[in-house]
């Protein structure tokens, strides 16, 4: 879980390239819940990507994360704090993982971000090992791609259950 430890000043997060893509373009400032408002930045990117075609979506997605394993690790060195509560690169991350060929609709997308945010917060195995084990980049992202893992499985179960009923 991440600790309270207050946010860097906005000008930093604001004029630093690395802070800006790190902290969500800068919604992991806000004051409370930074996850949650990381995960909201997602929904842009996730709506301008989610009518592509599957492969294109994937790689997007895959990109992002291995971006986030250098930009968080970087925030988080110039920071010299591991997984500062602002870097929320990993619930972007971590959401397009969720939103993986789901199906349209607000519904759908709500339940998808829901879903994510418990997730992301219960951190079920392997979730909590690589937030307690990995001090990397790879470990700041790899802990909300886990928990992405979970919500595109619960999310997929619905859509499933619901079209075959």
């Amino acid at each position: 879980m991440k600790h309270r430890i207050p946010p860097p000043p906005a000008r930093t997060v604001l004029t630093d390239p690395v802070h800006f893509l790190a902290f969500g373009f800068g919604s992991g400032l806000s004051p409370v819940a930074p996850g949650t408002f990381g995960t909201l930045a997602a929904i842009p990117l996730w709506w301008l990507v989610q009518g592509l075609p599957l492969w294109t979506y994937l790689l997007i997605t895959l990109l992002v994360t291995l971006v986030g394993f250098w930009l968080c690790g970087e925030s988080a060195r110039r920071l010299d704090v591991h997984d500062h509560p602002g870097i929320v690169w990993d619930e972007i991350a971590g959401f397009l993982v969720t939103m993986i060929a789901a199906p349209a609709g607000w519904p759908w997308l709500l339940a998808g971000f829901l879903l994510f945010r418990l997730f992301d917060i219960v951190k079920p195995w392997p979730a909590r090992w690589f937030d307690r084990r990995l001090h990397t980049g790879a470990g700041i992202v790899l802990d909300d791609v886990v928990a992405g893992l979970y919500a595109f499985l619960v999310l997929q179960g619905a859509a499933w259950w619901i079209g075959a009923a």
